[in-house]
């Protein structure tokens, strides 16, 4: 168990992930045979506490949505635990993860691609009612007219199809029908980043509204430091599937350890003009996750890479109460 989850160990843990591992293959020739395998995710373990908004944090391609993606099991893991309400997922049946998923659900990035532009917004909110639970038809009108209020719809808007509602409108219905189950866990992958920058901030103040009225927990996973600082607890910042630091989300922006963190908050812009931020450029590119460098896998960006990040993949180690780093230079 990772350092962070055993400090937790004591509280009561809504979700546990232990050394995940999410692992493509890679077939070429005639024969499609597996020649190599590309490292989405490796070894990542974190939790989650009841009511908690833990945040993913990092560049595309680092394995973010993929982690989110694999909790839930819309991606089968390659290995590790995942542990939710102390239950182990991995170990159910399809049958068995499908009643689950009324208390585990996902909103998607894009709500363009997400919602069935064939279903209008009863048929789209109704659904996972009628998958889940036995309800009369005035139970269920009931529940999604109750939830279109609670994002800020009228019933009025019931009988429109995803096209005749703008991106905002459609992030909400995505919104509405991942909580009209009312589930205790949620990952929200970049759900506002498809968004114009003027309705990003009041589809997070709902999301932060709705988070804190039905009690969730969520994992919230976003490349925007910003967004992340305003709306998580707790935070864990990924390059190139691992996660380099994790801890309290205002200890890691006031305090980053890890190179890596501190070239990612350098790029924030500064609200004050007097101290503009002074911004780490990081040489060299992300190495293809099909071929991961030895040892520490920000290495070869790292200007302060020794011999021994050549050889040795460093752990995550507390270097402060609740703050983790994998760095061998952290102290």
């Amino acid at each position: 168990m990772s350092g962070f989850n055993e400090k937790r160990g004591n509280q009561e843990t809504l979700l546990d992930v232990q050394h995940l591992q999410v692992y493509f293959p890679i077939r070429s020739g005639l024969m499609r045979r597996v020649t190599g395998h590309v490292h989405a995710v490796e070894d990542v373990s974190f939790s989650v506490l009841p009511r908690e908004v833990f945040a993913l944090v990092g560049e595309s391609g680092c394995g973010k949505s993929t982690t989110g993606s694999a909790i839930l099991r819309l991606i089968e893991p390659t290995g590790g635990t995942v542990r939710f309400k102390g239950e182990e997922l991995g170990k159910l049946t399809e049958e068995e993860m499908r009643l689950r998923r009324r208390d585990m659900q996902f909103i998607f990035q894009n709500p363009y691609a997400s919602l069935n532009p064939r279903m209008n917004v009863w048929k789209l909110l109704s659904e996972p009612l009628k998958v889940h639970f036995s309800l009369s038809e005035a139970e269920t009108r009931e529940k999604v007219e109750e939830m279109l209020r609670l994002i800020g719809m009228t019933p009025d808007q019931l009988e429109r199809y995803p096209h005749q509602f703008s991106g905002g409108q459609k992030q909400r219905i995505s919104i509405a029908r991942a909580l009209i189950t009312h589930p205790s866990f949620v990952v929200a992958d970049e759900p506002v980043s498809a968004l114009d920058v003027s309705i990003q901030a009041q589809i997070l103040n709902l999301m932060m509204e709705l988070q804190q009225e039905m009690q969730l927990s969520m994992i919230f996973i976003s490349h925007d430091l910003n967004v992340v600082r305003h709306i998580s607890s707790s935070v864990g910042v990924m390059y190139l599937g691992s996660i380099m630091e994790l801890g309290a989300t205002e200890e890691v922006y006031t305090h980053p350890v890890h190179p890596y963190t501190q070239a990612l908050l350098s790029a924030v812009p500064s609200h004050d003009p007097l101290h503009p931020s002074q911004h780490i450029v990081l040489e060299g590119d992300v190495p293809s996750p099909a071929s991961p460098p030895s040892g520490c896998p920000f290495r070869t960006r790292c200007s302060r890479c020794q011999k021994i990040c050549e050889e040795k993949k460093p752990e995550l180690r507390e270097i402060a109460p609740g703050h983790f780093c994998a760095c061998h230079e952290c102290r």
